[in-house]
């Protein structure tokens, strides 16, 4: 278990941590949203473009984890996880 600055407990698997804050969240979100539906309308060519970077986006802000965020070291989430030695030994 891992817990945050505000006592938020959540299950940690492998490396993966949040690395993608709430505005960066929100926009992606609302971008992602906006190119699938612009998908919708688009002509055939340009579709599947659009609609994988589109998918990419709302998953990786649904999840809150991005990969290349990782490779590159860039973190916007502002907690800071620190894990719980007491619960880590007790479970």
């Amino acid at each position: 278990m891992i817990s945050d600055d505000f006592g938020i407990y959540q299950k940690r698997i492998g490396d993966f941590r949040l690395n993608i804050g709430y505005f960066d969240r929100i926009l992606r979100l609302s971008a992602g949203l906006g190119v699938v539906l612009f998908d919708y309308i688009a002509s055939a060519s340009w579709e599947i473009v659009f609609l994988i970077f589109g998918v990419w986006s709302v998953t990786t802000s649904v999840f809150g984890w991005c990969p290349f965020y990782r490779v590159f070291g860039v973190n916007t989430c502002p907690a800071s996880f620190k894990v719980n030695q007491e619960e880590s030994v007790n479970s």
